[in-house]
């Protein structure tokens, strides 16, 4: 699942006309890495909620500024597994 989120990520990133060339797990999110400002951090988040049925608290678009594409990746594929569980 985590492989399925991560390509999903990348290829919205793409899509928002970021640059991924060079993109890995530890390539941050927010300013210092991919450069996603609060407007394109929530188009990601709403892209992430429409494909994987997950809902982000508002008060989370910070933190989600502040992680890597690797933790982002793991979080989304960890509350769909969850998700998954809980309605099974």
């Amino acid at each position: 699942m985590r492989a399925e989120v991560r390509a999903f990520v990348v290829e919205q990133l793409v899509d928002m006309n970021y640059d991924v060339e060079g993109l890995d797990d530890d390539t941050t999110l927010g300013p210092s890495g991919v450069d996603l400002e609060s407007l394109a951090l929530s188009d990601l988040a709403v892209r992430v909620e429409d494909q994987f049925g997950l809902t982000f608290a508002d008060d989370e678009s910070e933190k989600l500024a502040l992680m890597t594409v690797g933790e982002f990746t793991t979080m989304v594929a960890d509350r769909v597994a969850e998700a998954k569980r809980d309605n099974a």
